[in-house]
């Protein structure tokens, strides 16, 4: 019979005719056929450095989710981890990747920190987007200002951020102090709404003195639309050795103080209009809120 193979002569005998077939493009199981040779480790050795048949090899499919599980275990995953991302069995994990290195052992406790730190940082992905989108849908909704309605917002920023007259302090003059360019740029447009002339308005920068100051002017001036030339002198502040500061780096700009000059009879028609405001808004009658 055919697997009689007792002597060398036998079994280079039996290996000729099980690598013809193999050439011929068959496989493992109809060389056992016809060979009649059941011992596998024989039938492995009788076909040794013979290439697999193409039609006997894996789909691309499952050859793709074998390159995956290699790639993951590389990088440290276990079995179970590989398991539960790819969808495959475990027993096909471990014969694709047996020969790779095992990943180093870690603290279950750490482990968990790094799993939760994770799960944190995905939440707090999706909490941003859910808040740009809030906001961007939010900016859509105000569409154009019409100048009635830039003229009331201002007259509001004003009343909140501007400075106020007190009758302990008499202080009847238009001044306005903000760290937020947009606030800046809002009280500008609004001066300009109001006719007040650019050459009325003072500038002064406030910052830190440990800053950057030409830098600070030069900002402030491009944002209120303002010549260089129009800026007092820059107030700086004295650092205090036993306070933290937060405001560093690039983005900070300190505050810019604008001034109208000669503005008297202006800060009164503010505080006027104001009232105006809180009285329109709180009139019992809706219809006067106009």
């Amino acid at each position: 019979m055919a697997h009689a193979h007792g002597t060398p002569a036998d079994f280079e005998e039996l290996r000729e005719r099980a690598v013809a077939l193999r050439r011929a493009g068959r496989s493992l199981r109809q060389i056992r056929d016809e060979l009649k040779v059941f011992d596998n480790d024989l039938l492995n050795r009788l076909v040794k450095g013979e290439p697999p048949p193409e039609w006997t090899r894996r789909p691309n499919a499952k050859d793709d989710l074998r390159e995956k599980a290699r790639e993951l275990r590389l990088q440290g995953w276990t079995y179970d981890r590989i398991r539960a991302e790819l969808g495959c069995s475990k027993s096909s994990i471990s014969l694709w990747v047996r020969d790779l290195p095992k990943p180093e052992r870690h603290d279950p406790a750490e482990q968990a920190k790094r799993a939760a730190r994770k799960r944190w940082e995905r939440e707090l992905a999706v909490r941003d987007e859910q808040r740009r989108r809030t906001k961007a849908v939010a900016a859509q909704e105000i569409g154009r200002l019409s100048d009635r309605e830039v003229f009331l917002a201002g007259v509001a920023l004003y009343w909140a951020e501007g400075t106020k007259d007190k009758p302990h302090a008499r202080r009847e003059r238009v001044t306005f102090v903000n760290s937020d360019p947009d606030m800046i740029r809002l009280f500008s447009a609004w001066l300009r709404l109001l006719g007040v002339e650019p050459e009325r308005i003072a500038y002064r920068v406030m910052i830190h003195e440990s800053a950057d100051v030409e830098r600070a002017e030069r900002y402030w001036a491009d944002v209120a639309q303002a010549d260089r030339s129009a800026f007092g002198r820059t107030t700086l502040k004295r650092h205090n050795p036993r306070t933290v500061r937060k405001n560093t780096g690039d983005g900070y700009h300190g505050c810019l103080v604008l001034t109208v000059r000669q503005s008297a009879d202006l800060y009164r028609r503010i505080e006027g209009w104001w009232y105006g405001i809180v009285g329109a808004a709180t009139a019992p009658d809706p219809q006067n809120r106009t």
